[in-house]
């Protein structure tokens, strides 16, 4: 966990955490996310592509989610629901909705939640102590805080903002941290659900702001190539055995990973050597139709802000 990162969890009061949080932590499905990369597996990329300030697993979103979700509503099923959305993340995260051709949503790999839920004992045994149905947490965009429908802001995506523009983007700093998180507040929305928003509408047009240089980042012919090559070799390696599709799901990115590294195959060893050496000047343009776009229009005081 790096500096900044542990910074940011000091303003959700991560020290104070609520004691129910604490052994969900603990549970298989949620420690496998430890070892899932928030940034789709990009931290194995070329240096020349990309330079993350701190490395940022799903755990690590997941867990600022769910403290977000509570710092805002003292909800215990709402933060649980939070701190479960991306258990079904795979390996290399939205790569893979590249490879299953899903480039507007990004959702593919959400199918996969009921089943890591149910397969998990351990999970459902912290569900049984605390009363919790799991289809509550199966059906997690039924809390509105915690994930809801673009133009709308939630939890999920306030902190992807976070997460992309401190480590990323590098479009905010520590100083805007505070600034931020002291300015949400949740609102009834225009549709009668509860949605995250802002007191301050200077704060609302900078996170507009930060949020739009990110879906440009997103939108980058080296970033969209680089996922989609990621894409091709995570696919070859299961044409060519070295692991299954639900590989993905139950294990970590350091396994896929070395099992890619560890391959015969000549047409994985160039993609590989490609992904991890490329620079710039050397990727070619490409267009992919219907590329998702991360469009925001926040509340401000219970009123959309554009």
């Amino acid at each position: 966990m790096g500096m900044t990162f542990e910074y940011y969890l000091s303003f959700l009061d991560y020290s104070q955490m609520p004691e129910f949080m604490q052994k969900y932590l603990h549970t298989e499905s949620i420690e496998r996310l430890r070892y899932v990369s928030y940034f789709c597996g990009m931290n194995y990329a070329s240096p020349f592509v990309y330079d993350f300030s701190e490395s940022i697993t799903r755990f690590d979103h997941s867990l600022s989610v769910a403290l977000l979700v509570y710092r805002y509503t003292h909800n215990r099923l709402k933060t649980i629901a939070g701190l479960c959305h991306d258990i079904a993340t795979p390996c290399f995260s939205h790569v893979i909705d590249y490879m299953n051709g899903d480039y507007v949503k990004q959702e593919s790999t959400e199918e996969y939640t009921r089943r890591v839920i149910l397969s998990d004992k351990s999970l459902l045994k912290c569900f049984r102590e605390d009363g919790i149905n799991p289809e509550d947490i199966i059906n997690y965009k039924k809390f509105s805080v915690v994930d809801n429908d673009r133009p709308k802001l939630c939890a999920d995506r306030l902190d992807g903002i976070i997460l992309t523009g401190l480590f990323w983007a590098k479009n905010l700093v520590i100083s805007d941290i505070e600034d931020i998180l002291s300015s949400v507040h949740v609102f009834r929305n225009e549709f009668g659900e509860d949605e995250l928003g802002f007191m301050n509408a200077e704060i609302a047009r900078r996170i507009v702001k930060v949020s739009d240089e990110i879906d440009a980042f997103c939108h980058s012919k080296e970033d969209i190539y680089m996922m989609e090559l990621l894409a091709r070799i995570t696919k070859l390696g299961i044409e060519t055995g070295l692991y299954t599709y639900d590989d993905l799901y139950f294990v970590g990115e350091k396994d896929i990973f070395s099992m890619l590294k560890r391959s015969k195959d000549k047409t994985i060893i160039k993609k590989l050597s490609e992904f991890r050496n490329i620079k710039p000047e050397e990727i070619p343009e490409i267009i992919i139709d219907g590329l998702k776009v991360r469009d925001l229009n926040p509340l401000v005081r219970g009123k959309r802000l554009l």
